[in-house]
C-alpha cells in the first residue's frame, strides 16, 4: 500500500493541496490563539480603574461636565485604555433608564461613580456602594440620605456644591432690573423630586420677598408638550419671565423651554452657560466646568485610596454671568449697564 508521502510524490497536485490543508489549519490556529490573547487583553483591560459617568440628563447637556472632567484626568497623567476606563451613560431624563445604568455599572464594575447632580448621586446611593464624586450637590449643613455635613461627609458621596439654590434671589433681583415693572414670575423645576421641589419653593419665597408673586411651573415628565402647557399656563397669568431651576429634566428640555419662552413672549433665566447659549436671557450660577475639573481631583484621590467619608464637599470658588443679547432684543428688553459690566460672556 502506498504511503501518503508516496502519492503526494506521484502526485505535486496532491503535494500542493496537503501543503495549502497544513497552512490553513496553522493560520486557523494561529488566529484562534490570536482571538483568545485579544480577548484576554479586552478582559484585563476592564482590571484596570474604571470611571462611571451617571448623567441622568442628555449626552448633549453632560458634555459640558465630561469634557473638562476628562481633560482634567488628563492632566492628572490619565490615559484612558492605557491606565483608566472612563465609562459614560447618559439617561437623557429617564429615570427608569438611570437605574439601569447604575446596574450595568455595578456589573462591570466601576470603582467610582461621577454624579452630575444630587438625583443621580440619590439614586446611586440607594442601589450600591461604589464612591460618588457628585457635582452641584445641595448647599445644606446635611442631607439625611446624601452627607452627614459638608465638612464631613461620613458616607461614600463627596463633591462639590453649585451653591444653586442660594442664588436664586440674586437672579431674580437682575430680572427686575431688566424689567422693572415685573410683578409675576413663573419658577420651573423638576416636580417628581423632592430635592428641586424644596429649591423650587426657596426661590419662590425669594420672589415674594422681592415684592413680586411667583407662580410655580413645575414638570413631571421631560416632554416638548408639558413645557409648552405648563409655560402656556404662566403666560395666561400674566407671567412675563421664568426661572428654571437645573436638573436632570430641565436640562434635558433645554432647548424647547428657550423656544417656547420666546415664543410666549417670556423671558427665561438659568443657573448655567448653557441655559443662555440655547436662547435663555441670561444664566448666572457656578462655573460647572471648573466644578467637573475639580471633581477630576476628587476622583484621582479615591483612585488612590482615600474614602469619600473623608473628603469635604466643597463649594464653588468660579461663577460666571452670560447674557444672551439677541433674545434681549428680540422680547424688546434693554440689559442695563450695571449688568452687562459684570457679564463674562454675551451672546450676540
Amino acid at each position: 500500500m502506498l504511503g501518503l508521502n508516496d502519492y503526494t510524490a506521484a502526485f505535486p497536485a496532491l503535494e500542493a493541496a496537503v501543503r495549502r490543508r497544513e497552512f490553513i489549519g496553522l493560520a486557523v490556529g494561529g488566529a484562534a490563539t490570536w482571538s483568545l490573547e485579544a480577548r484576554a487583553q479586552q478582559e484585563g483591560a476592564h482590571r484596570l480603574p474604571t470611571v462611571g459617568f451617571l448623567g441622568f440628563a442628555s449626552a448633549t447637556i453632560d458634555a459640558t461636565i465630561q469634557q473638562p472632567f476628562r481633560k482634567a484626568l488628563a492632566d492628572l497623567g490619565y490615559v484612558e485604555g492605557r491606565n483608566i476606563i472612563v465609562e459614560m451613560r447618559n439617561a437623557n431624563g429617564d429615570v427608569a433608564r438611570g437605574h439601569a445604568i447604575i446596574d450595568e455599572f455595578v456589573a462591570i464594575p466601576v470603582d467610582v461613580l461621577l454624579a452630575p447632580g444630587p438625583a443621580a448621586a440619590r439614586a446611586a446611593v440607594r442601589k450600591t456602594k461604589i464612591p460618588v464624586v457628585a457635582i452641584a450637590l445641595p448647599a445644606v449643613q446635611s442631607d439625611p440620605e446624601l452627607f452627614q455635613s459638608l465638612a464631613r461627609p461620613g458616607g461614600t458621596v463627596s463633591g462639590f456644591s453649585a451653591f444653586g439654590e442660594e442664588m436664586s434671589a440674586k437672579r431674580i433681583a437682575m430680572m427686575k432690573e431688566i424689567i422693572p415693572g415685573l410683578t409675576k414670575l413663573g419658577v420651573m423645576h423638576n416636580a417628581t423630586d423632592p430635592t428641586f421641589t424644596a429649591w423650587g419653593n426657596q426661590t419662590m419665597a425669594d420672589t415674594e420677598k422681592l415684592g413680586i408673586k411667583p407662580i410655580r411651573v413645575g414638570l413631571t415628565a421631560p416632554t416638548p408638550t408639558q413645557v409648552a402647557e405648563q409655560i402656556g399656563k404662566l403666560a395666561e397669568a400674566g407671567g412675563t419671565a421664568m426661572i428654571v431651576i437645573r436638573d436632570y429634566m430641565t436640562a434635558a428640555m433645554i432647548k424647547d423651554i428657550c423656544r417656547v419662552g420666546a415664543d410666549m413672549n417670556v423671558a427665561v433665566i438659568g443657573e448655567q452657560a448653557e441655559f443662555a447659549q440655547a436662547g435663555a436671557l441670561f444664566s448666572y450660577g457656578a462655573d460647572i466646568a471648573d466644578l467637573s475639573r475639580r471633581a477630576a481631583g476628587y476622583v484621582d484621590q479615591i483612585l488612590r485610596g482615600q474614602k469619600p467619608s473623608e473628603m469635604p464637599i466643597q463649594l464653588p470658588t468660579k461663577f460666571e454671568l452670560v447674557v444672551n443679547l439677541k433674545t434681549a432684543r428680540t422680547l424688546g428688553l434693554t440689559i442695563p449697564q450695571t449688568i452687562l459690566v459684570m457679564t463674562d460672556q454675551m451672546i450676540e
